[in-house]
């Protein structure tokens, strides 16, 4: 049995609706591979958003340097436990830095859901936020009730301290929502957002 066995978890799409309508406007959100491109991107698309589509384990590392570059800006990589995993690592730099105004939003259904559901490290004893903690990250949060989404946005809203949140989530699968998939116009989008030239 896992820390998180007996937890309740959450809709995935409603939760992940729920937090983006808080964020101020001026969020820099970067999405991890897979459902939650596809759920930020249900939630409205918005300038200053950056899709990641197959760059596996890069959503936190991305988010570290746009956090460490704008630091006047709310940043948050909202991911899921697969892709997390996958570039795990890169918490022992983010606790190394903690740029005050970071987030990582890790959504936990506890399988990798992009290639058949097959049981994550989750479900098989690892604890994230004890993780994240023995990074360094010692800002952290175990979301289980929607009620929690307000408590979440207002750390992001006050960009005080990196601040590491693990959702859990359900299995269900809701229709998805795909964002562009063509790469120059997401990173053009992302350098218009941030006043940047593009080409």
């Amino acid at each position: 049995m896992t820390a998180t066995d007996t937890l309740p978890r959450l809709d995935r799409r409603r939760f992940v609706a729920d937090l983006v309508s808080r964020l101020p406007e001026d969020t820099l959100l970067v999405t991890g591979l897979g459902s939650p491109s596809y759920d930020v991107f249900a939630a409205g698309d918005r300038p200053g958003t950056f899709y990641l589509w197959g760059a596996m384990g890069a959503a936190a590392p991305l988010a570290l340097g746009l956090a460490l570059a704008q630091p006047d800006r709310p940043v948050v990589a909202v991911t899921g436990d697969g892709e997390h995993l996958m570039g795990i690592g890169t918490l022992a730099t983010i606790g190394a830095q903690l740029p005050p105004n970071l987030t990582l939003v890790v959504l936990d259904n506890a399988h990798f859901g992009e290639t058949g559901m097959q049981p994550s490290h989750t479900q098989l004893g690892t604890d994230l936020v004890a993780v994240a903690q023995g990074f360094g990250i010692q800002n952290t949060v175990r979301v289980t009730d929607l009620a929690q989404t307000e408590g979440l946005a207002a750390r992001i809203r006050a960009r005080s301290a990196t601040t590491y949140a693990h959702v859990l989530i359900d299995t269900t699968e809701p229709p998805r929502a795909l964002p562009p998939r063509d790469g120059v116009a997401n990173k053009n989008s992302l350098r218009a957002a941030l006043g940047l030239a593009t080409f």
